[in-house]
Protein backbone atom coordinates (compact mmCIF):
# COMPACT_ATOMS: atom_id res chain seq x y z
CA UNK A 1 0.00 0.00 0.00
CA UNK A 2 1.34 3.35 -1.04
CA UNK A 3 1.59 6.44 1.46
CA UNK A 4 -0.97 8.37 2.16
CA UNK A 5 -0.63 12.72 2.59
CA UNK A 6 -2.25 12.99 6.22
CA UNK A 7 -4.90 16.03 6.90
CA UNK A 8 -7.01 16.90 10.00
CA UNK A 9 -10.07 18.75 9.97
CA UNK A 10 -12.42 19.79 12.36
CA UNK A 11 -15.99 20.82 11.74
CA UNK A 12 -19.56 21.37 13.86
CA UNK A 13 -22.96 20.41 13.46
CA UNK A 14 -24.61 23.36 14.10
CA UNK A 15 -28.41 23.76 14.95
CA UNK A 16 -31.08 25.59 16.16
CA UNK A 17 -34.50 25.23 17.73
CA UNK A 18 -37.42 26.93 16.85
CA UNK A 19 -40.84 24.80 16.85
CA UNK A 20 -38.33 21.59 15.80
CA UNK A 21 -34.57 21.16 15.80
CA UNK A 22 -33.27 22.20 12.75
CA UNK A 23 -29.80 21.33 10.97
CA UNK A 24 -27.44 23.66 8.98
CA UNK A 25 -25.87 22.01 5.96
CA UNK A 26 -24.05 23.70 3.75
CA UNK A 27 -23.75 23.33 0.02
CA UNK A 28 -20.61 22.85 -1.59
CA UNK A 29 -19.50 23.95 -4.94
CA UNK A 30 -18.77 20.24 -6.30
CA UNK A 31 -22.57 19.77 -5.22
CA UNK A 32 -22.06 17.98 -1.53
CA UNK A 33 -24.16 19.02 1.26
CA UNK A 34 -21.84 18.90 3.98
CA UNK A 35 -21.29 20.40 7.49
CA UNK A 36 -19.37 23.69 8.15
CA UNK A 37 -15.57 22.29 8.51
CA UNK A 38 -11.96 23.01 7.50
CA UNK A 39 -8.33 22.07 8.34
CA UNK A 40 -6.63 22.39 12.00
CA UNK A 41 -4.09 25.14 11.73
CA UNK A 42 -0.60 25.08 13.43
CA UNK A 43 -1.32 25.18 17.25
CA UNK A 44 -5.17 25.15 17.35
CA UNK A 45 -7.19 23.03 19.13
CA UNK A 46 -10.51 21.30 18.10
CA UNK A 47 -12.88 23.39 19.15
CA UNK A 48 -10.47 26.55 18.04
CA UNK A 49 -11.02 25.50 14.12
CA UNK A 50 -14.26 23.96 14.82
CA UNK A 51 -15.55 27.65 15.52
CA UNK A 52 -12.91 29.45 13.25
CA UNK A 53 -14.56 27.50 10.36
CA UNK A 54 -18.32 28.18 11.57
CA UNK A 55 -17.67 31.91 11.61
CA UNK A 56 -15.45 31.83 8.40
CA UNK A 57 -18.32 29.95 6.59
CA UNK A 58 -21.39 30.87 7.63
CA UNK A 59 -21.16 34.35 10.01
CA UNK A 60 -22.32 32.80 13.36
CA UNK A 61 -19.25 33.55 15.70
CA UNK A 62 -18.11 32.30 18.64
CA UNK A 63 -20.87 34.46 21.05
CA UNK A 64 -23.49 33.30 19.30
CA UNK A 65 -22.89 29.30 19.44
CA UNK A 66 -23.13 27.21 22.79
CA UNK A 67 -21.33 24.05 22.43
CA UNK A 68 -22.19 20.76 23.87
CA UNK A 69 -18.68 19.50 25.72
CA UNK A 70 -19.61 15.86 25.68
CA UNK A 71 -20.21 15.23 21.82
CA UNK A 72 -17.54 14.41 19.62
CA UNK A 73 -17.44 12.08 16.48
CA UNK A 74 -14.84 11.50 14.02
CA UNK A 75 -14.83 10.24 10.66
CA UNK A 76 -12.01 9.10 8.70
CA UNK A 77 -11.66 8.21 4.72
CA UNK A 78 -9.06 8.11 1.75
CA UNK A 79 -9.43 10.15 -0.99
CA UNK A 80 -7.76 11.55 -4.25
CA UNK A 81 -5.96 14.54 -4.23
CA UNK A 82 -4.30 15.34 -7.57
CA UNK A 83 -2.19 12.43 -8.15
CA UNK A 84 -1.79 12.07 -4.55
CA UNK A 85 -4.36 9.26 -2.19
CA UNK A 86 -4.63 11.59 1.05
CA UNK A 87 -6.43 10.07 4.30
CA UNK A 88 -8.49 13.20 5.60
CA UNK A 89 -9.93 13.14 9.37
CA UNK A 90 -12.59 14.90 10.58
CA UNK A 91 -13.59 15.28 13.92
CA UNK A 92 -17.26 16.85 14.95
CA UNK A 93 -17.81 19.39 17.60
CA UNK A 94 -21.87 19.73 18.19
CA UNK A 95 -23.29 23.30 18.77
CA UNK A 96 -26.38 25.30 19.18
CA UNK A 97 -26.93 28.37 18.16
CA UNK A 98 -30.67 30.95 17.52
CA UNK A 99 -29.49 32.57 14.54
CA UNK A 100 -31.26 32.32 11.72
CA UNK A 101 -29.32 34.23 9.59
CA UNK A 102 -26.64 32.90 7.75
CA UNK A 103 -23.92 34.71 5.49
CA UNK A 104 -21.79 31.56 3.62
CA UNK A 105 -18.11 32.43 2.36
CA UNK A 106 -17.21 31.98 -1.04
CA UNK A 107 -16.39 28.79 -0.63
CA UNK A 108 -19.74 27.19 -0.71
CA UNK A 109 -23.00 27.98 -2.92
CA UNK A 110 -25.87 27.45 -0.73
CA UNK A 111 -27.25 26.62 3.02
CA UNK A 112 -30.32 24.94 4.44
CA UNK A 113 -31.67 24.59 7.74
CA UNK A 114 -33.39 21.24 7.77
CA UNK A 115 -35.26 19.61 10.33
CA UNK A 116 -33.38 16.03 11.13
CA UNK A 117 -35.33 13.59 8.54
CA UNK A 118 -34.58 16.25 5.56
CA UNK A 119 -31.20 16.97 6.45
CA UNK A 120 -30.50 13.21 6.60
CA UNK A 121 -32.11 12.84 2.90
CA UNK A 122 -29.85 16.20 1.70
CA UNK A 123 -26.62 15.11 3.07
CA UNK A 124 -24.55 13.56 0.57
CA UNK A 125 -22.10 11.08 2.19
CA UNK A 126 -22.94 8.26 4.00
CA UNK A 127 -20.53 9.02 7.31
CA UNK A 128 -21.96 12.49 7.18
CA UNK A 129 -25.45 10.80 8.23
CA UNK A 130 -24.10 8.23 10.57
CA UNK A 131 -22.46 11.86 12.60
CA UNK A 132 -26.08 13.47 12.23
CA UNK A 133 -27.73 10.34 13.75
CA UNK A 134 -25.01 10.32 16.43
CA UNK A 135 -25.73 14.18 17.49
CA UNK A 136 -29.68 13.18 17.07
CA UNK A 137 -29.18 10.59 19.39
CA UNK A 138 -26.76 12.55 21.88
CA UNK A 139 -29.58 15.50 22.13
CA UNK A 140 -32.51 13.10 22.32
CA UNK A 141 -31.23 11.74 25.72
CA UNK A 142 -29.42 15.07 26.67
Amino acid sequence: MGRYMDERSAGMIVFREEDERKYLLLHYPSGHWDYPKGHVEAGESLEETAIRELEEETGIGPEKIELYPEFLDRIDYIYQKGRELSHKEVLYLLGRTETKRVTISREHQGYEWLNYEDALERLTFKNARNVLRKAEMYLKTY
